[in-house]
Order: C-alpha cells, then sequence, then structure tokens
C-alpha cells in the first residue's frame, strides 16, 4: 500500500495545531519515518511559544476608550454594550496582530519608516526564537568564526567584526544569517556566558539617508533590547539582563565598532 505524501501545508497546521484529526495518523507516521520533518516541526512550535510569548500580554491589556465609544450607541442598553466591547476588543486584536505580522512578514511598504524601533522588535524576537535552542543555536559556530564573519559580510555588503565580549563574561557561538525587512539579509550574532545566559547582537545595513540615533532602550517583557544606528548600518542588542548591566554590555560593543 503507497502511503500519500505528506504537505509542508499539513506539517504547518500540525505545528499549528489545526490539522484536521482525520490526517494525524498519516502525518504522526511520516514525522517517524522522517526525523527532519519532525525536527522541523517541533522547532516551528517552538517559534509558536516564543512569539506568543511576546505577543499574547495584548489580550491582557484594557480595551481604548476611544473604541468602546465609538462601537456605542448613546442610549445602548446593556446587551448592546457587551456586543460593542467585544466587537472593540476583537479590532484591537486585529490591530496588534497586523502589526506583529507585519513585523514577521519582513514585508516594506511605508510602514518601514517606523523603524529604528521596528528594528529593536525584530532583533527580540529573533532572539527569543533562537536562543532557546539546545542543539542549534546558530547556523554557523565559533569553530569557523572566519567562514561565519566573511559570509555574513559578503551577504550583508559591508565588513563585518563580532564584538570581543570576552571580558564581561560572554564569548562568541556563531552566528547565522535572517531575513532583513526588505532593505536585504541581516546577521545575528550569538554570546553566552558561564552560566548560560545568552545575549545576541543584531546587524542590519539601513536604508540610504537614515539619521543616526543615540543608543536606545525598549523591553518586552523581561527582555531588554539597546538599539541604535550608525551611518548605513543598525545594532541591536537583546539579552534578558538587568537594564544597566545590559547597557554596560552596549557601551562595549559600540566602543569596538566605532574604533574598526
Amino acid at each position: 500500500m503507497t502511503r500519500q505524501a505528506i504537505s509542508e501545508a499539513q506539517l504547518h497546521a500540525l505545528a499549528d495545531g489545526v490539522l484536521p484529526e482525520e490526517q494525524r495518523a498519516a502525518v504522526d507516521a511520516h514525522l517517524c519515518a522522517h526525523p527532519q520533518d519532525a525536527a522541523r516541526v517541533d522547532a516551528w512550535r517552538e517559534q509558536n511559544r516564543q512569539l506568543r510569548a511576546l505577543f499574547d500580554p495584548v489580550l491582557d491589556e484594557a480595551v481604548p476608550p476611544a473604541l468602546l465609544q465609538a462601537a456605542s450607541p448613546p442610549a445602548a442598553n446593556g446587551a448592546w454594550q457587551r456586543h460593542a466591547m467585544q466587537a472593540a476588543a476583537a479590532i484591537v486584536l486585529v490591530i496588534a496582530g497586523g502589526a506583529g505580522g507585519w513585523l514577521l512578514r519582513g514585508d516594506g511598504g511605508d510602514m518601514r519608516a517606523a523603524s529604528p524601533l521596528a528594528l529593536a522588535r525584530s532583533a527580540a524576537i529573533a532572539h527569543a526564537v533562537y536562543t532557546p535552542e539546545v542543539r542549534h543555536p546558530v547556523e554557523v559556530g565559533v569553530e569557523q568564526e572566519a567562514h561565519l564573519v566573511q559570509w555574513l559580510s559578503k551577504r550583508l555588503g559591508t565588513k563585518l567584526q563580532p564584538p570581543a565580549l570576552s571580558p564581561l563574561g560572554y564569548h562568541l557561538i556563531g552566528g547565522r544569517l535572517l531575513p532583513g525587512d526588505g532593505d536585504g539579509p541581516v546577521a545575528q550574532f550569538m554570546y553566552e556566558e558561564g552560566g548560560g545566559k545568552r545575549l545576541t547582537l543584531y546587524v542590519a545595513k539601513e536604508r540610504a539617508g537614515r539619521q543616526e540615533t543615540a543608543f536606545r532602550y525598549t523591553q518586552e517583557k523581561d527582555l531588554g533590547v539597546f538599539y541604535w544606528i550608525d551611518g548605513q548600518m543598525g545594532y541591536a542588542l537583546s539579552a534578558r539582563l538587568p537594564k544597566a548591566e545590559l547597557g554596560k554590555i552596549a557601551d562595549a560593543v559600540y566602543a569596538q565598532l566605532e574604533s574598526r
């Protein structure tokens, strides 16, 4: 008996928890026979978990009063008010979901002008997705550092050199190439300290004419990000560290980058 081929869409549906039950046995059998696909599904599930951790807090935010007022007529009864609140909440979630989708999609359009904050949010997402990985946190390990630097420099079209952070207790473990927001690919360098804490440096080549910015800081739950634009390059340093500690590392990164 010939087994039915399992599609990419079915694998994504399984990872997202929406695979029809009647297809589950066939997909499970496929994963048992194809460990690489099973690993991909596990990675997608972990990515979903990390993204929910970043964006689910929006669900707990209060509905803006302006939306409630716009959705309710002056003489609304209790039932109508309940429906209005549900509708307003749906609008908020659509807006929030659209913003998250734009960040993940990497699509351009006029909204790219929202950078450099978009740079920080993209860096935070990349950090949340890849730092929990145990076996494959990076695409190219530090044992091939020369190749890693040459490869990422070529893809970004500029000379890169990951800062040395060992005096601060962090050593480079490698890096990877990631899709950018329409200006080309970006690089992610990952560092780790003796206790297992990790930080990432996200490097993107910015559009011509982008003004330089001083250090800025944003936070997603316990994940902090220092980010800045320097000439044609954008940088974002992300870690689950206190702001002052992360700021000290960001200062060291900036000083090394400026001296090159």
